[in-house]
């Protein structure tokens, strides 16, 4: 005869789906208010979303209604040591996730402000982190926070920016993404010459 398990795992797409259209429509009104809405840039808050509701589902879930019990200290799902058995691949791994990130901000926050960017993704990095411990420690999550993810995020994130960056260098391609950026990039003055004097 079958039982329902009190062990009960939060589905993903019902949480996920739902918050990634949330905050689609606040990012979309949040350019019509500013009359910057057009289909480029609306793209990049698609995509913006889309990024957002994969890195929750794979770095939060899963998570469960009835955490089971265990006996684990408050330190067994956090690692505070750096680069010590860290695997190569993981650390590619959380440097290529990231990298999308770095451009997606880029494109949305002003473009010269490159530190604005950098903390936007820091700070993006340690939710995902202490969302990581919360989980693990109080609803049965199946993750660690670390060091190591947190700082490679940030890496994959500069090298996204960087990326772009260079990208833009390329005249057909930073006119591209010229129109996809959320801030349009200000004429700079052309320089006059001075009258002689004599």
């Amino acid at each position: 005869m079958w039982s329902p398990s009190l062990f009960t795992e939060v589905p993903v797409l019902p949480v996920v789906v739902p918050l990634a259209v949330v905050v689609l429509a606040l990012l979309l009104r949040h350019l019509h208010t500013r009359r910057l809405l057009s289909v480029p840039r609306g793209a990049v808050a698609v995509a913006l979303c889309v990024y957002a509701g994969g890195i929750v589902a794979n770095t939060v879930f899963p998570i469960f209604l009835d955490k089971p019990a265990r006996d684990a200290p408050w330190d067994a799902f956090v690692n505070v040591t750096p680069l010590v058995d860290y695997e190569v691949a993981d650390a590619v791994m959380n440097i290529g996730v990231f990298v999308p990130l770095g451009i997606l901000l880029a494109l949305a926050l002003p473009a010269s402000d490159w530190s604005r960017v950098l903390a936007a993704a820091t700070a993006c990095s340690l939710v995902i982190e202490v969302t990581q411990y919360l989980t693990a420690q109080f609803l049965g999550g199946g993750h660690v926070a670390d060091i190591n993810d947190f700082l490679f995020n940030v890496v994959g994130a500069a090298l996204g920016l960087g990326l772009l960056h260079a990208v833009t260098r390329v005249p057909r391609l930073g006119r591209l993404i010229d129109r996809l950026r959320w801030t349009p990039i200000q004429a700079q003055p052309i320089p006059t010459a001075e009258p002689v004097r004599s």
